[in-house]
């Protein structure tokens, strides 16, 4: 679907397509439930972001319908003309991390497996760093 149906802001772009996702995860893919191409303007310097929601909820009484517990997976956008750059970037490294993080998180702990975990991507000055959350 073009940016212009999804309503994309003037001067952003997603830096990956669904295929870069798919190739690099390979099987994994099916872990992911949710895939999803942000559209706002700004998320900062975040580029790439990937959560494990847990089957237990927060909140006494509450739940997580089971078809929600898994990993999801957020391409951010960016200026357009840093679209190719960051593509690169995200291929090379950020990819290769994803693959290993949803690797790690299937094989995780029952602990780790209880409790929301998200990781973004942050790429500033050519640099991708990335910051881990839990709860």
């Amino acid at each position: 679907m073009s940016a212009r149906n999804r309503r994309l802001p003037r001067g952003r772009a997603w830096p990956l397509t669904t295929t870069d996702i798919t190739e690099h995860l390979g099987p994994l893919m099916s872990e992911v439930r949710h895939l999803d191409f942000l559209t706002g303007l700004d998320s900062g310097t975040i580029v790439l972001s990937a959560s494990w929601v847990a089957p237990a909820s927060r909140t006494y009484g509450g739940g997580v319908h089971p078809d929600s517990v898994g990993f999801s997976v957020d391409v951010h956008t960016v200026p357009a003309t840093e679209r190719a750059a960051t593509r690169l970037v995200l291929r090379d490294q950020a990819l290769p991390q994803l693959h290993a993080w949803i690797t790690q998180g299937l094989t995780a702990t029952e602990t780790w497996r209880l409790t929301r975990h998200q990781r973004y991507w942050h790429l500033v000055d050519g640099w991708l760093t990335h910051v881990d959350e839990t709860g």
